[in-house]
């Protein structure tokens, strides 16, 4: 009798309604999980078209350093100039095992000289003549890329063992986002492509393919994703606005210079300056949009008969929450990158009032406000669109 009553309980309909329901979405998920390894693969061999053909003119490798000579290297103070001598065991390509004598240029810059010491591992290019002689060794840096897959590893692995399915679409929007941009946004802004177009275009994209591998393909997720989109585009029209009207160029971003002498004169970098500035914000945009469109989700599933005027407050009420800590870490995210540049003028003595008006801090500060509005905008944006799309057209309406 007992096995009888637990097995018409198992057959409910509405129990079998569920197990239905949650089992397309994971087939959903699965989908949507290949769909986009495929397309991260593809990327990944898709050509950026400036790939440098070194012919066999150059080798690249890893080298053991197993002695220095640092006899003709001048200090003054931290800085360091002339030429160290080097001894290299090459470890890997055609010259594996063979020992070769190099010399380490010192500039006396702090920013791109570097120093081995013995033990160290080198990332050598080494100049091949005609006849496969070496003709020149250049130890352009320690070797890092070694330590930098361990660490992707750790941090993937650790993914996956935490968050399971959901910890395995974290990370392929992860990849698929590097992909992204190195694969797509660079190249274009190289070809000369509009830099804020393009810039919104891929965020676009890129919020589309994080939050329907999160959220799924369902009403959370456009919710999300439209409230993302339109903080971002918020973002982007007071970076277009206000980047003319502190008078900022893109010069004050890193090796802008370099870039201008490397014979990409005719890029416009102060829209690629407005590009970064909605683009650094984006992620927190969409982890804002993505939290009020769960909440309010959450929130009309558990009271379906909650009116649109009522789920929209409840969403802005989220938001309030969320925004105050959101803003905070964004100004913590870039004040990071620029702390030595207010420390150099604190140094100096020089008053507040002059260190906000030099051009990198109004740089700084312009992609902090910027960014930290579209947050604050996001979370309205989201909620109105949560109550269109999540509340039933038939609910009751607020007395």
């Amino acid at each position: 009798m007992k096995y009888r009553a637990g097995r018409h309980f198992a057959d409910s309909p509405l129990l079998t309604e569920g197990h239905m329901q949650i089992s397309n979405r994971k087939r959903r998920d699965i989908y949507l999980v290949v769909v986009f390894s495929l397309l991260a693969v593809a990327m990944y061999f898709l050509p950026t078209g400036f790939e440098k053909n070194t012919d066999e003119t150059a080798v690249r490798c890893t080298g053991r350093v197993t002695s220095v000579d640092n006899t003709n290297i001048q200090e003054f103070g931290l800085i360091r100039k002339g030429e160290q001598g080097l001894s290299l065991t090459i470890l890997d390509g055609p010259f594996e095992g063979e020992i070769f004598d190099a010399h380490n240029q010192l500039l006396g810059q702090l920013d791109r000289d570097k120093l081995f010491q013995a033990g160290d591992t080198a990332y050598v290019i080494m100049t091949i003549g005609a006849h496969g002689e070496v003709l020149f060794i250049n130890p352009q840096a320690h070797y890092r890329l070694g330590l930098e897959l361990l660490l992707l590893g750790l941090f993937a692995g650790l993914l996956l063992l935490f968050g399971g399915l959901t910890g395995l679409k974290a990370l392929l929007s992860f990849v698929f986002t590097g992909m992204m941009l190195w694969k797509v946004l660079v190249p274009l802004l190289l070809g000369g492509a509009d830099p804020v177009w393009l810039a919104l275009g891929v965020v676009a994209l890129l919020s589309a393919v994080i939050i329907f591998l999160v959220a799924g393909i369902n009403r959370t997720g456009m919710t999300a994703f439209g409230g993302a989109f339109l903080g971002v585009l918020s973002s982007c029209l007071l970076a277009v606005v206000f980047t003319g009207a502190f008078h900022v160029h893109g010069a004050v971003m890193p090796f802008a210079e370099t870039l201008l002498y490397a014979g990409y004169g005719h890029l416009n970098l102060s829209r690629v300056f407005m590009a970064g500035v909605f683009l650094a914000s984006s992620g927190a945009v969409m982890d804002l949009a993505m939290d009020v469109a769960s909440s309010m989700g959450e929130v009309v599933a558990q009271n379906p008969n909650i009116s649109r005027v009522e789920a929209v407050w409840s969403g802005i009420r989220v938001g309030r929450a969320v925004v105050g800590t959101m803003t905070t870490t964004l100004l913590l995210a870039y004040s990071g990158g620029y702390v030595t540049l207010l420390m150099a003028f604190m140094a100096q003595g020089i008053p507040l009032g002059s260190t906000f008006n030099f051009i990198y801090v109004a740089a700084e500060v312009l992609k902090t406000l910027v960014g930290s509005f579209g947050l604050v905008t996001v979370a309205p944006f989201t909620a109105l669109i949560g109550g269109l799309l999540l509340v039933p057209p038939n609910a009751n309406s607020v007395d």
